[in-house]
């Protein structure tokens, strides 16, 4: 902004000041030097009734001459203000939308320019891809520097992928600008057990200008049309909705038709096309907690997980099968040696937040010929001695690593070199790194699941590129009596794996997610870290 007004002839200094009095002097326009001191970009290039008067001037036709244009014949412009008009436009609608208000309090020329919807209407375009036509709007008195302030900039916060608290059950939001609004969009898995079809989605709220006051928040529950809403920003990374209309929510038919409704909704099905009784339970249990969250809602941010070149495959979300609990959300992620399935939305067994797999790849397995592979205990007992070995290397690790510390503490010198550090065992280390990264590509081998083992979905791919040793999590109901149990990672392609749950002898078949989510990128892999740490901590 010192620049700018340096330029102009009105900046904080005295010379500059007092050419640029001198300047306006000659030109007789001095009352166009004041600077303006609002910031907010809702108020910037806002005023009265020059608004039209000053489009018409700069956008219309063309323009009239502006007063600093006269001087000598050949002289270049000394300042912006000797720019014509519609050059100061293609300036100003290159800049940041936040930007502008600071440029709009170095003078009233200044402000006067903000005042063109050009400008906006570029800013709504190329910061929140608005493609639609803005023209249109001047029909509802509706400007685009309104779209932008009132809209836009204000629920900016609000743009990307959440996770609804909704119990153990969770969810995915996604925030998006959709032409002239601003609408959450809920994602639901396919119907069980089919994995691979695309996702479902429904709104829940939606946001746009009404008039020129203020936006208007309408609620999207419901099978009554939208209706009277609100949000509230509660701090960083989270916010709220409510609705102030719940009657909307209601079916002339009471709950027994609500149910039914949310059953075709949900599962694809009638309750008497469910036969197993467990699944009815957990089905109508679902139903009776997630009503109680229709009228007020808590929203906080996650972030998609970051990828790198030695990753396994692309890090991202992904559906899988949970037996009765039918296709949940996961989040799988990158952590060195280490992947992780991070439930986005979960049950009451595996809540929402909570790390369903844990696959380490530094232990890949060497999966018998297809024949044995169909014996559950030939796969059990190569399972188990990975389990056996990594237990080894973990208490080894821990012994090194008190040794290590003792060694410092006693050493007199630094020079000393900690246990492990060059020998066999750092070279194994070394070797397991080397040996992830070449698991990449591997040659395709044939698979099938063992004898005993549950699948949802039989239709699963009949061959892998490699398997490695994992963990999964299982426990109670409410959560109770969590524990890791050993299992297989199988990576099918790109976009579809398996674990082999041995303890429960099933089966989940997980596939990618492929919708391009925007603003969901995390700022830095520690923000993504603390993000996963925060959801799990909720979740216990």
């Amino acid at each position: 902004m010192a620049v700018c007004a340096r330029l102009c002839g009105v900046g904080p200094a005295r010379g500059c000041r007092r050419r640029g009095a001198a300047r306006e002097q000659r030109r007789g326009g001095a009352g166009d030097s004041e600077p303006d001191t609002d910031t907010d970009p809702e108020e910037a290039g806002g005023g009265g009734t020059e608004d039209e008067e000053a489009t018409e001037r700069i956008e219309g036709g063309r323009p009239a001459p502006h007063p600093a244009e006269a001087g000598p014949a050949g002289r270049a412009p000394l300042s912006l203000l000797e720019l014509p008009p519609e050059l100061l436009v293609q300036i100003f609608g290159s800049l940041p939308g936040t930007d502008l208000p600071s440029l709009a309090r170095v003078c009233t020329t200044f402000r006067r320019i903000l005042r063109t919807d050009t400008i906006w209407r570029r800013r709504c375009r190329e910061e929140y891809g608005v493609c639609e036509n803005l023209r249109k709007l001047e029909i509802t008195g509706v400007s685009c520097r309104d779209v932008y302030a009132k809209l836009l900039h204000r629920y900016r916060h609000i743009l990307g992928l959440w996770q609804p608290d909704i119990g153990p059950y969770g969810g995915l939001l996604n925030v998006v600008v959709d032409g002239l609004f601003i609408i959450g969009w809920m994602y639901l898995p396919p119907h069980d057990p089919h994995v691979d079809d695309p996702m479902r989605f429904k709104p829940l709220f939606r946001i746009h200008l009404m008039e020129r006051k203020c936006a208007t928040v309408e609620c999207m529950y419901g099978h009554k049309g939208p209706h009277n809403g609100h949000i509230q920003i509660v701090k960083k990374d989270e916010f709220s909705t409510k609705c102030n209309q719940t009657d909307h929510h209601r079916m002339s038919g009471g709950r027994q038709e609500e149910f039914r409704t949310w059953l075709r909704e949900e599962w694809g099905r009638t309750l008497e096309d469910i036969f197993h009784e467990h699944m009815q339970e957990l089905i109508l249990m679902k139903f009776i907690y997630t009503s109680q969250y229709d009228n007020c809602l808590t929203y906080r941010r996650i972030y998609l997980p970051p990828s790198s070149p030695d990753d396994l495959i692309k890090p991202g979300l992904f559906k899988g099968t949970y037996g009765s609990h039918g296709l949940e959300i996961v989040m799988l992620s990158f952590h060195g040696k280490k992947a992780k399935g991070t439930k986005i939305t979960g049950d009451p067994n595996i809540p929402a937040g909570q790390q369903t797999v844990e696959i380490d790849l530094a232990h890949p397995l060497q999966l018998p010929d297809i024949e044995t592979l169909r014996d559950f205990s030939e796969l059990s007992r190569i399972v188990l001695e990975v389990q056996e070995q990594v237990r080894r290397e973990e208490q080894e690790e821990e012994q090194r690593q008190e040794e290590e510390d003792c060694s410092q503490q006693a050493a007199a010198q630094p020079a000393a070199k900690p246990l492990g550090g060059e020998g066999a065992e750092g070279e194994e280390t070394a070797a397991g790194a080397e040996g992830t990264t070449q698991n990449k590509a591997p040659a395709s081998q044939p698979f099938v699941l063992p004898m005993g083992v549950i699948s949802r979905n039989e239709d699963y791919p009949r061959t892998c590129r490699i398997c490695f040793y994992g963990t999964g999590l299982i426990a109670g109901h409410g959560f109770t009596s969590p524990e890791r149990t050993p299992g297989v990672f199988v990576l099918f392609d790109d976009d579809r794996f398996g674990f082999i749950w041995l303890e429960l002898k099933s089966f989940s078949l997980y596939s990618r997610i492929k919708v391009s989510f925007q603003n969901a990128e995390a700022p830095s892999r520690e923000a993504f870290d603390e993000m996963l740490k925060n959801i799990q901590s909720l979740a216990t």
